[in-house]
């Protein structure tokens, strides 16, 4: 079996839902992307080609064992910011559990309680 690939409505790309894991909120790796051209133009290029192609790549989520309700963004940070800028719909994502050390990619659908939802 392949990875799960599902949807996600990308309101849940919040600091109180699903966090971006290298920035303590979303408006921290916003601000930090708007001030480096590099990360600048990479979110330009994502947002003229999301609402014509859609998103190609998913987002990869991660949430830890140990801290079931820590779900994050593990890889797509530029995507996210384009998604939410945007204002799309959803997002497609693969997700895996981290826990001592290693990571299991999930063929499974997403736990969605660990949102509270």
């Amino acid at each position: 079996m392949g990875k799960y690939t599902g949807r996600m409505p990308v309101e849940m790309l919040s600091d109180k839902k699903i966090r971006p894991t290298e920035y303590r909120k979303w408006r921290d790796a916003e601000r930090r992307f708007e001030r480096r051209d590099k990360d600048r133009t990479i979110i330009e290029e994502l947002k003229e080609s999301i609402p014509k192609r859609g998103l190609i790549v998913p987002i990869q989520l991660g949430i830890s064992e140990r801290y079931p309700t820590d779900v994050y963004v593990a890889d797509g940070h530029h995507r996210a910011i384009a998604l939410r800028e945007l204002g799309a719909d959803d997002f497609p994502f693969h997700w895996y559990w981290i826990g001592n050390g290693s990571v299991r990619w999930e063929s499974e659908p997403f736990p969605y309680h660990v949102l509270g939802l």
